[in-house]
């Protein structure tokens, strides 16, 4: 019989981030197509924010992605590179980023790719399906194994 794993609080989470292994696979869809699909995801935990998980760009479908002029910087992690979907005739915009030359501490989700769960059909952790996290900047993932309050939502983006 599995053990259950215990609820995770995002307000336990440090600052700065910390990487780690995901212990589920991951999968991201749209439509009907598996996008990425990887049991050897990261997931980068930060106080406040659920955890966004990287998965290896060697189980991404890299040949419906293309780069994006979108950049942003984080003060962790260095400047993310964005990436739009393109499947048949529907077009995705700043479906996921990922960090060419992460700053020192983040060098493992060099060559990993997050995707936010809001701009996609589905993305699920195990057998679950998650939530995005609120707002349209961070790319959080929540299953019912985190709880918050989160940042992201209106009013929320100072914390």
């Amino acid at each position: 019989m599995e053990q259950a794993r215990a609820v995770e609080s995002v307000w336990d989470y440090p600052r700065p981030p910390r990487v780690e292994r995901a212990r589920d696979a991951v999968r991201v869809q749209l439509g009907e197509l598996d996008v990425a699909a990887s049991d050897r995801a990261l997931r980068v935990l930060e106080t406040a924010s659920p955890p966004t998980y990287y998965i290896p760009s060697g189980d991404v479908r890299m040949d419906l992605l293309e780069p994006s002029p979108t950049s942003t910087t984080c003060e962790w992690k260095g400047r993310a590179q964005y990436w739009s979907a393109r499947v048949g005739d529907r077009i995705v915009r700043d479906i996921a980023w990922s960090y060419p030359e992460p700053r020192p501490g983040y060098e493992a989700i060099r060559d990993h790719l997050a995707f936010y769960a809001g701009r996609v059909d589905a993305a699920f952790v195990g057998d679950e399906r998650v939530q995005p996290q609120a707002g349209d900047f961070y790319g959080g993932w929540i299953t019912s194994r985190i709880v918050g309050p989160f940042k992201g939502a209106p009013g929320t983006r100072g914390w």
